[in-house]
């Protein structure tokens, strides 16, 4: 059994009008829900064996945030700009690539996100908020069916 998370980056400012959507950084609220959420992990769930995250800003520096809490090397987070913008499909894709890890963090953006989450989950998700967080065991990965199991799902407002 693998265990994959998929996080939503936090949220980012829109203090930077001359910034194009990639470069937007993390927002004030956005810095402290990383925090908090960085905390939830430490303490309930196992660092995973690989971080993957959108090159975007927003999610590059969730990562690196959350991957401080999980005592991550940084220098081993993969960029992968597919999931700027990412599909069902492409979360499928760079999951695919990655199956001989048991676990994976995956940070990426909505709407793509939330939709992968409820392709492979029986546990229906309107929408994974910024630094929301879900654990899921994947029981079975094929070309054609994803299985799992929800371990969790957490969003900081709860915390």
């Amino acid at each position: 059994m693998k265990k994959l998370y998929l996080v939503r980056h936090a949220k980012s400012s829109w203090n930077f009008d001359e910034l194009d959507d990639y470069y937007r950084p993390l927002g004030k609220r956005g810095r402290r829900d990383v925090s908090r959420m960085g905390q939830f992990l430490k303490d309930e769930v196992d660092t995973p064996n690989l971080i993957i995250t959108s090159g975007a800003s927003r999610a590059f520096y969730t990562a690196l945030h959350l991957a401080d809490h999980w005592k991550y090397p940084e220098e081993k987070i993969i960029i992968s700009d597919t999931l700027y913008h990412a599909g069902v499909t492409d979360f499928e894709n760079v999951i695919k690539e990655v199956r001989e890890f048991n676990s994976v963090a995956i940070f990426g953006h909505n709407p793509g996100l939330t939709m992968f989450h409820n392709r492979i989950n029986e546990n229906y998700i309107d929408n994974i908020p910024t630094c929301g967080i879900v654990g899921l065991e994947i029981d079975e990965a094929s070309d054609e069916k994803w299985k799992t199991r929800r371990l969790f799902y957490q969003v900081p407002k709860e915390l």
